[in-house]
């Protein structure tokens, strides 16, 4: 399947942006070189959640299996350019179904465990999928019983079971993969060339605005993702990488690309428990993981656990999702001597990243991201010189160039998709006249001189709470709200208001039994120097915040809950 017009392809191959490697090759290169080094870490929990005990892979090992489910799919009637779903819990099966698909020229379009009938049913109307990969049960969920009755749109639902106890009409695939010949996955590939031009995944936005949009990425894209995420994390060959997150979206798939590229070790964890995800570093000797600015917190704030754990292995850690508080890179520089990453991301392929290179002080990376793609501003590597980005005023469409003007980020370059799949309007209005992505997140110019390095994000730009006719991005106060000794975790909304519109509400989970009121908060937040009108005027102890499967604050769902709470 080819999605992305010819001009670009051949404008961005002549460039050198993009090659003549597919996500197979770097499997088959790994195999070959390194076949008896670690590749593939189960988590250490599995059994507790699926029964299964846990494996280990080697390169060579991988492969093998690899090819075999290879050829269950096309012992069963898949072929190139066929799309699959998979809803997985994150285990080494989940990645053999990936790297098998990419091996015969599969697309696949994976979705998170909680979903049900009424999410998948949307979802599997617009891929109109060949087979769905799952498991028998769930957390006490029947997924395999659940994939039959899907509305397969009048066509026989080919669904594939692992780990056994798959019901009838479903194809066991444990059952078959002894007897499934390796071989005729690698005849297939070799009759089948895959361009890398050709879509491999269909990843599904978030959904925290609207209903899911499907996000196409082609094998070129990926090839690009794998050398970002080596840059910004400084991967080093055969590095233990820890993946946290289930295999539906880029943050997690961006894991397993520079896994791949850095012939590495890769160990996967499932469901999130930090006490599990802890040891896996210690036990594995992890060098990169990825984990929300929540979860770092978190870490800093345990103090009784910190004294029991060594994360010496660990050189750098990614996070992104949400704004990252200067105190967390501080902290874990100062008490474990760990780099954090700052990075912004989309499935779309918008991509920023404050790294120890790029912006070594602590406090600046917190808070700012380098402004790639701008001219006259030179950085080190090769991402800046493959993405091209500006900001752009949202009501007047005039490019901004002002510091501390806020407008909207837009992308353009070698790791941006080219629209969402069978959606031409909303992929029409997601790109402006000049062919850039717009994010739909509004950064501003930060930093000194003729012309500053940096962007500062300020919020979604359907996030930002508008008080009196003043604008407050969540996002700034969350940020400094995450700093707060007495609370877990903390978000403010906007809460409706007859006189100015919206005002703005602190919910809060607190740490103990000690926690401020009102005006303790906010002279704790003016203690920081924030602006009088950005304060909250109200806060609700809340007993979590609600989130996506991706860690990302439902702010919708927390008005709500704010505002059941108050009786409204």
């Amino acid at each position: 399947m080819f999605l992305t017009p010819k001009e670009r392809v051949k404008e961005y191959t002549e460039k050198g942006w993009w090659g003549d490697i597919v996500v197979d090759d770097l499997l088959q290169r790994n195999r070959d070189a390194k076949p008896d080094q670690m590749a593939l870490v189960d988590p250490s929990n599995r059994e507790m959640f699926d029964g299964c005990k846990p494996r280990r892979l080697t390169w060579a090992e991988l492969g093998e299996e690899v090819d075999r489910m290879a050829a269950i799919f096309l012992d069963n009637g898949l072929v190139k350019d066929d799309i699959i779903t998979y809803q997985l819990p994150n285990t080494i099966e989940t990645v053999i179904v990936a790297l098998a698909a990419a091996r015969i020229g599969l697309i696949i379009s994976p979705v998170v465990m909680p979903y049900r009938k009424h999410e998948l049913d949307y979802i599997l109307g617009i891929v109109e999928p060949k087979a769905i990969v799952t498991v028998a049960t769930f957390a006490k969920h029947d997924h395999a019983k659940m994939a039959l009755e899907l509305d397969w749109h009048g066509k026989e639902p080919k669904v594939f079971v692992l780990g056994g106890n798959a019901p009838e009409g479903t194809i066991d695939t444990d059952k078959v993969m002894s007897d499934a010949g390796p071989e005729k996955a690698v005849a297939y590939r070799a009759e089948n060339p895959i361009d890398p031009a050709e879509v491999f995944t269909i990843f599904w936005t978030s959904g925290t605005e609207a209903r899911p949009k499907g996000v196409p990425r082609d094998h070129n894209l990926w090839i690009v993702n794998a050398k970002m995420v080596t840059e910004l994390a400084d991967l080093r060959e055969g590095e233990t990488l820890l993946n946290p997150f289930p295999l539906v979206n880029i943050a997690s798939f961006g894991m397993v690309m520079p896994w791949l590229w850095r012939c590495g070790t890769m160990v996967l964890h499932h469901p999130f428990d930090l006490s599990v995800f802890l040891n896996q570093i210690v036990e594995e000797r992890v060098n990169y993981t990825i984990a929300a600015p929540a979860i770092l917190a978190s870490i800093l704030k345990s103090d009784e656990l910190l004294k029991t754990i060594d994360l010496s292995s660990v050189r750098a850690i990614g996070s992104g999702s949400a704004p990252l508080a200067p105190w967390t890179i501080e902290g874990f520089a100062n008490k474990f001597g760990i780099e954090i990453c700052n990075l912004y991301g989309s499935n779309e392929g918008a991509t920023l990243f404050s790294n120890q290179r790029a912006v070594p002080d602590h406090e600046d990376r917190a808070r700012y991201f380098p402004r790639f793609g701008v001219e006259g501003l030179d950085w080190k590597g090769d991402v800046a010189s493959m993405v091209v980005t500006r900001l752009v005023d949202p009501d007047t469409n005039e490019e901004i160039t002002e510091i501390g003007v806020p407008g909207e980020l837009r992308f353009q370059g070698a790791h941006t998709f080219t629209g969402y799949y069978k959606l031409p309007e909303v992929t029409k209005n997601a790109f402006d006249d000049q062919g850039f992505y717009c994010t739909g997140d509004l950064f501003e110019i930060a930093g000194e001189g003729p012309n500053p390095r940096f962007y500062r994000f300020v919020g979604r730009c359907k996030d930002i709470i508008v008080r009196g006719g003043m604008n407050i991005s969540p996002a700034e106060i969350d940020d400094l709200l995450a700093g707060h000794p007495s609370f877990i975790e903390a978000a403010v909304v906007g809460v409706p208001d007859d006189a100015l519109g919206e005002r703005m509400c602190a919910a809060v989970v607190p740490k103990g039994t000690d926690i401020p009121d009102i005006k303790e908060l906010t002279q704790w937040l003016k203690d920081r120097g924030v602006a009088v009108f950005k304060l909250p005027e109200s806060m609700e102890v809340v007993d979590a915040l609600p989130r996506n499967p991706m860690n990302k604050v439902l702010r919708k769902d927390l008005l709500a809950k704010v505002l059941k709470q108050r009786g409204a």
